[in-house]
């Protein structure tokens, strides 16, 4: 079913959806964390459980996604992943995000945020240097483009909590993955 209307920016969308106050979501979400530390206590155990927690969110949000911005099919990976930066970050966290260092193949990239509300009021102590602490992010992603049959693979290559310049996530295309129908229309 096509889109009634041209798609909806990421700045549109997000000043009409209802929103919870950005403190809360921020620290409700370093309650997770911290929680994960305590029952995982090894943290590349709790970094692949983010993982797949923003996984699993990702699976659905693509559906309020597609239903809220009225984009169509993107042609391309290059497209898709300009979406996401500027479209699904300012739809669902407020925030901007450029695409950047593409490969010759045009199958990897690098998200960078502008800014990232999910480590307000967060320090990392020195026995937590290996956890990516926004890894739901890359899961989320991960699992969003899943559901539009893209198999990916998502890391974190710069982070300001590890003490970088920046929040950088490639994005990194392994397979386009034919959709699947449930039924044979011949039948």
């Amino acid at each position: 079913m096509a889109p009634v209307g041209p798609p909806r920016s990421g700045d549109a969308i997000f000043s009409s959806i209802d929103r919870v106050n950005a403190e809360l979501f921020t620290l409700t979400y370093g309650a997770i964390v911290r929680q994960l530390l305590t029952d995982l206590e090894e943290v590349e155990e709790v970094n692949k459980q983010l993982d797949q927690m923003g996984y699993n969110i990702g699976i659905r949000l693509i559906d309020e996604f597609l239903a809220k911005s009225g984009v169509s099919r993107c042609v391309d990976f290059r497209e898709t992943a300009e979406m996401i930066a500027k479209v699904g970050f300012k739809m669902f966290l407020g925030v901007t995000a450029s695409v950047t260092s593409w490969d010759a193949d045009g199958t990897c990239c690098s998200i960078v945020l502008e800014d990232n509300p999910l480590v307000d009021f967060v320090e990392l102590p020195d026995t937590c240097q290996g956890l990516y602490y926004c890894n739901v992010l890359s899961g989320v992603i991960r699992g969003a483009l899943e559901m539009v049959s893209m198999k990916t693979e998502v890391t974190w290559t710069r982070d300001v909590l590890r003490g970088d310049d920046a929040y950088e996530l490639q994005v990194k295309l392994l397979k386009q993955v034919a959709e699947e129908y449930p039924y044979k229309d011949d039948e």
